[in-house]
């Protein structure tokens, strides 16, 4: 191999280094031709081929066979022909083709480089799919054909002109100018593909977004629409990152009933130090039906039937947390009636976990305060402190116990407590209350290796609860906000309350036993726990059909059977004491590979807990008030190469009526992506009498997305 360590000059300033297998010189002439292997850089750019002649009187580099160009942005250039001049900024390339970044693939007959930033192209072709590697001349799933493009390099895009798009090259579209951003740039101001769709509340629709960069740390995203049965619509979401957290804001503007609209979405988070920090979620809207009708529920989180605001600040240490906030709800359903929804001003939480102390228990607390008002119904005042300690050891014969002290204190102040949801005697209650309680858990594993048949565990359980009875003057004294919903299972079955807070304390003297049990044979599990809960004494504080209302409690149980990979089923379930009724079953089972997969669920139970807190004091237990919950649920999904497909049902059992069905349909393979949904809600919001949704998607990466919805 020759080599020129320094190389020739193509001008005074910019050296050119280059290898090569042999080199020519001409002085005459003033040429230089490297031949074999030719690799020379200049000013950041590089240059292989298999012929490359210097000439040092213009300052040209020719390159000549399998000409390949690297720029300092990474681009990848590969042309039969080139000439370079000027640091190789200028020059011309015959047969070019371009690698960008994302799968890019750029090509065209001839092109000319001006300032090493301007590439000016004749006969484009523009893809990011993969060719045919049996058949490369077979057209790709899609690519853009134009008379002429120019690629700027300085502001990453790239202009076609009088373009074509083709689909396994049949054209589909045409454009007489067209633009997208060079791959490489992942924001770049400019107008995005159309949003359109039918809808039955507001006709069809047509949204033309335009994406603005702002600068390094934000954007914003203006989308104005029309539709043919309702007014016109601005919506704009603007977003920003700062050094210390992120914030976004999302508001609208339309017209809808022949009366203005609006709504406003906005959350943000920012870090004061490594222990604090805080943050806000805003939303509001005019009206349920601007919310649903322009399909505004997709930004927001959570329930959907509610909108949530809130402020917080919060810190983080040790072993503990600290939080200080305030929330506000808006109903969007319209039986939900904002007036009685609550108003957070403010709640405080604090927690503590400690270490080991030296009698190797544990210390935790947790402290909170709270003021709940409403504009109609129970206007609430709290402080609550929770404690426990926790001591754990293990016996000779291998048993564990755990020996727990726990304690719940609250001060109340309320007013209309008589409203609801409480409904209570009193319209003013001032009360505090303490209830300490002492548990002493058991368990005793019982281990068998058996060779061929595996492993098989038997393990009793047992909890002694000793606290005084909390007594059922809390349904009429105490105001109720935290503990309006519980399901009693093997979930909760241990535990010093099974309300969902302290408003409503279990207290007495009571005994939590189980038997859990396990068998591991080989890729085999079968693992499951039967249990039950005893009291001293009768507690009405729990309601009828709620399993916890006798001294004897139902029956809970869970049963999980894993016999393969590709095969799990769990089941839970509650039954009576007395009959072994069901009144709660909840089963889950998934069975199939990632080719083809069912996954099933049914869930029934005959409590439901909102209808007794959420209306008057019921009337004795008959059938006008407890209405059993039953559903099942049924889904399959597929993947198969570049293919997947999901597909969901819901259906009531109890009224016999369907309650969604849903189907989703994908390719995607490198370059392009199809989507196809299908969603029927058959239930009633708002009066209407269910919707259907049928959206179509088309990706072509790197490109931009095209899609119709209908609603």
């Amino acid at each position: 191999m020759a080599s020129t360590p320094t190389g020739p000059q193509l001008n005074k300033n910019e050296p050119v280094t280059f290898t090569a297998d042999s080199v020519e010189y001409d002085k005459d002439n003033s040429l230089v031709t490297a031949t074999g292997h030719v690799e020379a850089w200049q000013n950041g750019h590089v240059m292989r081929a298999d012929k490359i002649t210097f000439d040092r009187n213009t300052g040209v580099a020719a390159g000549i066979g399998h000409v390949v160009l690297l720029e300092p942005d990474g681009e990848v250039m590969f042309a039969d022909y080139a000439e370079m001049r000027n640091n190789m900024n200028d020059g011309i390339l015959k047969d070019m083709r371009a690698l960008l970044q994302q799968n890019g693939k750029l090509a065209a007959n001839g092109g000319q480089r001006t300032g090493g930033q301007i590439n000016e192209l004749s006969k484009v072709v523009y893809t990011t799919c993969n060719l045919c590697a049996k058949n490369p001349n077979r057209p790709p799933l899609w690519q853009i054909r134009a008379s002429s493009a120019v690629q700027d390099l300085e502001h990453k895009k790239i202009e076609f002109k009088d373009a074509t798009l083709e689909m396994f090259g049949l054209p589909v579209a045409w454009f007489p100018y067209f633009w997208n951003a060079d791959p490489s740039v992942k924001r770049e101001s400019g107008i995005l593909p159309p949003i359109m769709g039918t809808s039955s509340n507001i006709g069809f629709f047509y949204g033309q977004p335009y994406y603005q960069v702002i600068d390094d740390q934000s954007d914003a995203t203006y989308l104005p629409m029309m539709t043919t049965e309702a007014g016109p619509q601005l919506d704009v979401e603007y977003r920003r990152r700062f050094n210390d957290g992120t914030l976004l804001i999302n508001t609208s503007a339309g017209y809808l009933d022949n009366t203005p609209q609006g709504s406003l979405v906005s959350t943000g988070q920012f870090n004061y130090d490594d222990t604090w920090r805080w943050g806000f979620t805003i939303n509001r809207a005019s009206s349920t039906q601007y919310v649903t009708d322009f399909h505004l529920t997709e930004g927001l989180a959570g329930d959907q039937n509610i909108l949530t605001s809130q402020l917080y600040l919060e810190g983080f240490g040790v072993g503990s947390y600290t939080r200080l906030d305030t929330k506000f709800y808006q109903g969007l359903n319209d039986v939900i009636n904002t007036s009685t929804l609550p108003t957070v001003l403010p709640r405080y939480q604090y927690s503590f976990f400690g270490t080991p102390d030296s009698l190797g228990g544990r210390f935790s607390l947790s402290a909170g305060a709270f003021n709940v008002t409403r504009a109609e119904g129970t206007n609430t005042r709290r402080a609550s402190l929770t404690m426990d300690w926790e001591r754990p050891f293990v016996g000779l014969l291998g048993d564990q116990w755990k020996i727990t002290l726990h304690g719940d204190a609250a001060a109340y102040n309320a007013n209309d407590v008589n409203e609801l949801p409480n409904y209570g005697p009193y319209a003013n209650v001032d009360t505090a209350r303490a209830l300490p309680q002492m548990a002493v858990d058991f368990r005793w594993p019982f281990a068998r290796y058996s060779g061929a048949w595996g492993t098989q565990l038997i393990e009793p359980i047992a909890q002694i609860v000793v606290a005084p009875q909390s007594g059922n003057s809390q349904l009429t004294k105490i105001p109720n906000e935290d503990s309006l919903d519980f399901e009693f299972t093997d979930a909760n079955l241990f535990g010093f309350n099974r309300f969902t807070g302290i408003d409503r304390l279990d207290g007495g003297v009571r005994a939590n036993v189980a038997l859990h049990g396990a068998w591991y044979l080989g890729g085999t599990t079968f693992d499951g726990l039967v249990g039950q809960s005893y009291r001293t004494t009768k507690d009405d504080l729990f309601p009828e059909a709620s399993g916890l209302h006798d001294q004897v409690s139902d029956i809970v149980a869970r049963g999980t059977f894993a016999p393969t990979k590709w095969l799990d089923l769990t089941y839970r379930t509650r039954l009576d004491s007395r009959t072994l009724a069901t009144h709660f079953a909840d089963a889950v089972t998934s069975v199939g590979v990632d080719r083809f997969r069912v996954s099933g669920g049914y869930i029934y139970t005959n409590f439901n807990p909102y209808t007794y807190y959420d209306q008057p004091a019921p009337p004795p237990v008959g059938n006008t008030y407890y209405f059993p919950r039953n559903e099942v649920s049924l889904g399959v999904s597929s993947k198969w190469g570049n293919y997947k497909f999901t597909g969901n049902v819901r259906r009531d059992l109890q009224t016999n009526q369907m309650v969604s069905v849903g189907a989703d349909a994908i390719y995607e393979d490198e370059c392009f992506i199809f989507d196809l949904r299908l969603f029927r809600r058959y239930t009633s919001i708002n009066g209407d009498n269910g919707s259907t949704e049928l959206l179509f998607l088309l990706t072509f990466k790197t490109i931009g997305q095209f899609g119709y919805r209908a609603l």
